[in-house]
Parts: structure tokens; C-alpha cells; sequence
């Protein structure tokens, strides 16, 4: 059984009991966010598709926190000018447990 979710403008594909980083969110530790905005859901060889979006399918997840991703690092330079600079980032990610996946 899994779902793909919209979360902050991108898709998903979650499972029960899945750790997924998305996007930074505004919510708190340890606490439970339904997903509304499922655009499919597949249960064995039953398959919902949305258009756009399931209204009778919630899922269910819990915030475990704050991650940061990789750094990526970049580099500007001018050409025989004698000039380098090294810049890195490293992006905020929040990271969720699937709690629940349910049909209404």
C-alpha cells in the first residue's frame, strides 16, 4: 500500500511506517499532520486516482524534526583576473514518519 502526496509544491511516494524528508515545514516535534492533497493511492490492485486530488483519502504523519541535507557546494570565478570563491549550502528539510493511510 502507498500514495503519492503533494507536501509544499512536490510529490511523494510514501508508505506506512516511511521516513520521508520533505520540503521545511512550519510544525512543531512530535506532532501529527494529516495530508490531504493525495493524488493517488494504490492498495493491491485497488488504485485511486485523483483529479487533482483523492477527497475521501487522508494520510496521516507524524513531524520527527529538523534535517539538513548534503552541502553543495559552488564556485565563481573571473577569468585571468585572479579571482576564486567557494560558497556552499546546505538545505532545511523536515523529516516525517507515515503514521496512516486511510480510505473514508
Amino acid at each position: 500500500m502507498y500514495a503519492i502526496v503533494e507536501i509544499a509544491g512536490k510529490q511523494y511516494k510514501v508508505e506506512k511506517d516511511k521516513t520521508v524528508a520533505v520540503d521545511k515545514l512550519d510544525a512543531k516535534d512530535n506532532n501529527e499532520i494529516a495530508i490531504d492533497k493525495v493524488i493517488m493511492f494504490v492498495d493491491g490492485e485497488k488504485v485511486l486516482i485523483g483529479q487533482p486530488y483523492l477527497s475521501n483519502v487522508v494520510v496521516k504523519a507524524k513531524v520527527d524534526g529538523m534535517v539538513r541535507g548534503k552541502k553543495v557546494r559552488g564556485i565563481k570565478f573571473k577569468r585571468r583576473k585572479n579571482y576564486t570563491r567557494t560558497f556552499g549550502h546546505k538545505q532545511h528539510y523536515t523529516s516525517i514518519t507515515i503514521v496512516d493511510m486511510s480510505v473514508q
